[in-house]
């Protein structure tokens, strides 16, 4: 039994009540494959692809996959620990319409909160703050449009998407420190001094 029970807001509602009166199969089925882009098992697949690609790549690049790959990891882990924690019946379980208009079911039934999805896309849209600028809102684009499928399959209510999105940026950020630091450095060497 989880420690605290988290209930949907009135916007959460409304926003599920929308949704199932409004989406179709074919809308459905394109959400659907839309938002294995936001799987972690999709992602921490590519950031390991990363990680390997950058081994003889320069430091700059290889520090950059190891904070990637880091932040995948924490973010794979966290949601699941935080679900045990918290309780909150998914939208999907609470809608017959919905599911004659399409929408799937997701994941387990009390685990919506919060969005794991939403956690890596948050995570990645953050660490996307030292690209280019082009590349940076392309990066951040992509990210909200992935969490967003969450709310649109009605696998997780659109309080759950932000408060996983706002988590993923916190964890990206409290990772900064301690993953992008740049352990190649020589320490100088004292002896040429004398």
């Amino acid at each position: 039994m989880a420690l605290v029970a988290v209930k949907p807001t009135r916007i959460d509602t409304a926003i599920a009540n929308k949704i199932a009166g409004r989406t179709n199969p074919e809308i459905e089925e394109a959400v659907e494959a839309l938002t294995w882009g936001a799987d972690e098992h999709v992602l921490l697949a590519l950031a390991a692809a990363g990680w390997l690609y950058t081994r003889h790549r320069p430091a700059e690049e290889r520090n950059a996959a190891n904070h990637i790959l880091a932040v995948s990891l924490v973010t794979a882990i966290l949601p699941h620990i935080l679900k045990s924690a918290f309780d909150q019946v998914r939208p999907d379980r609470l809608t017959i319409r919905g599911h004659r208009r399409g929408i799937p079911f997701s994941g387990r039934a009390r685990d919506a909160f919060p969005s794991g999805h939403a956690v890596h896309m948050g995570a990645l849209a953050s660490a996307a703050g030292p690209l280019p600028p082009a590349r940076r809102r392309l990066v951040r684009f992509i990210a909200v449009g992935l969490s967003l499928t969450r709310v649109a399959l009605l696998a997780h209510w659109a309080s759950d998407v932000v408060a996983g999105f706002t988590l993923g940026i916190v964890i990206e950020r409290m990772m900064r420190p301690w993953t992008l630091t740049n352990r190649s450095r020589k320490p100088p060497d004292r002896r040429a001094r004398s």
